[in-house]
């Protein structure tokens, strides 16, 4: 009984690990490694949503993002949101978000964000939102981001990781 309970466990552990590439994943082109890809949830009718991701660039030249797109909504643009006189404003960003070589760059909550305008549906917990990202030398990428809960702080990191401090960002759990 005991070897077909372990038979059975380690097939239910090979189908958990099959799973998880669908709850997170990867890009990379050239020497760009696009990470943490995720939006918020929308309540129906939202004027507009955010996207969030985690930029590096493993080259020895930098690069910029200078553009995102998706069909999910009327408009899309990067935006940036700072304290400027004490004052909280966001803002398309003008040419872009210059990626350093060697270096990351996150497009994360209260900073660089990816802006949806006027969504054409509400983005749904659990989903996916399609959107291409062009880098003035790495080229378009098409990708999608997770759309988790309402107000999420983002992924959570992935206890097996194993760095203190949460400072690497190519291992994100997105299945939440």
């Amino acid at each position: 009984m005991n070897r077909r309970f372990s038979r059975l466990s380690g097939a239910l552990f090979a189908l958990f690990l099959a799973a998880a590439p669908a709850a997170a994943h990867e890009v990379k082109v050239g020497a760009i490694e696009i990470t943490d890809l995720w939006a918020r949830a929308t309540p129906p009718a939202a004027p507009a949503a955010g996207g969030f991701l985690t930029i590096t660039n493993h080259g020895s030249e930098p690069d910029r993002l200078i553009s995102a797109a998706s069909d999910a909504a009327e408009k899309v643009e990067i935006h940036e949101m700072k304290t400027e006189n004490g004052t909280m404003i966001m803002r398309p960003v003008a040419g872009g978000v210059d990626i350093p070589a060697g270096g990351t760059v996150a497009l994360a909550p209260g900073g660089y964000h990816i802006m949806f305008i006027r969504p054409k549906a509400p983005l749904v917990e659990g989903g996916k939102v399609a959107v291409t990202l062009t880098f003035e030398k790495a080229g378009a990428v098409d990708t999608f981001l997770h759309i988790l809960p309402v107000g999420s702080p983002g992924p959570k990191p992935d206890a097996d990781a194993g760095h203190a401090g949460g400072h690497d960002h190519q291992h994100m759990n997105m299945g939440q």
